[in-house]
């Protein structure tokens, strides 16, 4: 199994700490409003790596946090006259059950950044005693120039970046590059440290959460392409200081999704909300416009292209449903797995190219039509697609194909043999109700 790892700019062998077991980090939402169809992209996509991972005999444990400290949750209190913990509340509750009604299961573990406020001050205080942090005008600063491969997960230079970067807070800090471990404040939630009263800087959080969860360094560490730079580049440069790691041996970073060839923007009211999306579209229409594109490309929204998938979702659907409703019918009990089991894993295997596994589910249905018409036995092709399926979060529904059902299906048949139609629509109607057909 070979997956791009950011850090080094090629794919690589897959490999982990600790044999079958995979230890997984995906940076979750700073919750002040409801998440978009960009954010929900990586909520889709690490999903399915974690169930593939699953399918393929590793003990996952994957951890992804909220953020609930932030300057954009305090304004949003202040604006509504509400306490950051309303606000905490309300947009953590609404991303759960987003996220469920995507299909994705919920991390094994979600932190909240708040219940790790003392590791945080004990985490910071250690780099201000070991020289890669100091405090200045009632702010810590991380001190970039202890960090030699600052700018390896970007690919930038230190320098570049320097002569890049913004001075008009430069007088603050000995480098424009240097970010806030811990900020000075009299507005909003805060806690007492040994530098006053103040709340941890947005980058300190996700690695003290995750030496606190995983004690070591991780396999995969995941988030959108957007977090890549200064997020996780800060991110490694503290683990560097801190445990003389890049923090994860894996970096995965999922492609930016746009809406009409253009950056997703609430300013200016280019944004689609994952709970207004639902509305429209089943869950697993939206997974397949997800699954279209490799994870690692930019992807574009239009209503166009989503008609599209649910159109394709909907032929996936009905196949799935008929193949099931026959086999269920017919008693058929085979498990076995056909040939095209190994062409999934190895398009999975392979960084995960779903847009050949979704080449490869349509020829699985023109295989299983064929068959049907031929009254050739299925079973094994279709077990192979509800492996698939499931592994992709994309499954149907089964009906439930009980007594009663087989017998008013047997029925059905038999007036349309017979040319009954009144009693074969009678029956029909029936089997629509119940979801058999």
């Amino acid at each position: 199994m070979k997956i791009y790892n950011s850090l080094t700019d090629k794919k690589e062998d897959f490999k982990t700490n600790n044999g079958k077991k995979v230890n997984m980090y995906v940076c979750g939402p700073t919750v002040y409003n409801y998440i978009h169809i960009g954010n929900a992209r990586p909520v889709v996509f690490f999903d399915i790596v974690k169930r593939y991972l699953t399918y393929k005999g590793y003990e996952v444990t994957y951890a992804s946090n909220i953020t609930d400290v932030d300057d954009k949750i305090i304004n949003r209190a202040i604006e509504e006259n509400k306490t950051e913990k309303e606000i905490v509340d309300k947009f953590a509750s609404q991303y759960f059950n987003d996220c469920a009604n995507l299909g994705s299961n919920k991390p094994d573990i979600t932190p909240y950044a708040t219940d790790y406020i003392e590791q945080m001050i004990k985490y910071i205080k250690n780099l201000e005693d070991t020289g890669y942090a100091y405090f200045k005008d009632g702010n810590v600063y991380f001190r970039i120039s202890k960090i030699g491969d600052y700018g390896i997960l970007s690919n930038q230079r230190k320098e570049d970046l320097i002569a890049g970067a913004r001075i008009d807070v430069a007088d603050q800090k000995e480098s424009p590059l240097d970010f806030t471990l811990w900020k000075n404040t009299d507005v909003g939630i805060k806690w007492d440290s040994p530098w006053g009263k103040g709340r941890p800087g947005w980058h300190t959080e996700c690695v003290v959460m995750i030496n606190d969860i995983f004690k070591e360094e991780i396999d995969i560490h995941g988030g959108g392409t957007d977090l890549k730079f200064p997020h996780h580049e800060n991110e490694i440069a503290q683990a560097n200081a801190s445990d003389k790691t890049h923090l994860a041996k894996q970096w995965m970073h999922v492609g930016r999704l746009q809406i009409d060839n253009q950056k997703m923007s609430k300013s200016e009211g280019r944004t689609i909300w994952v709970k207004d999306l639902l509305e429209n579209y089943p869950y697993q229409a939206f997974r397949l416009f997800i699954l279209s594109s490799h994870y690692r490309q930019p992807i574009n929204y239009t209503d166009e292209i989503m008609n599209q998938y649910n159109k394709e979702w909907d032929k996936i659907s009905k196949a799935y449903k008929q193949a099931y409703v026959s086999l269920a019918m017919a008693g058929n009990t085979n498990k076995e797995l056909s040939e095209e089991i190994k062409e999934f894993e190895s398009y999975m295997d392979d960084d995960f190219n779903t847009p050949n596994v979704l080449m490869l589910i349509s020829n699985i249905i023109k295989k299983i039509n064929t068959k049907i018409r031929s009254k050739e036995d299925f079973s094994a092709e279709f077990n192979t697609l509800d492996v698939i399926l499931n592994t992709l979060g994309t499954i149907p529904v089964k009906p439930v194909v009980d007594a009663e059902a087989k017998d008013i299906y047997n029925k059905w048949n038999e007036a349309r043999v017979n040319k009954d139609f009144e009693a074969a629509d009678k029956y029909r109607n029936i089997l629509v109700e119940k979801g058999i057909i």
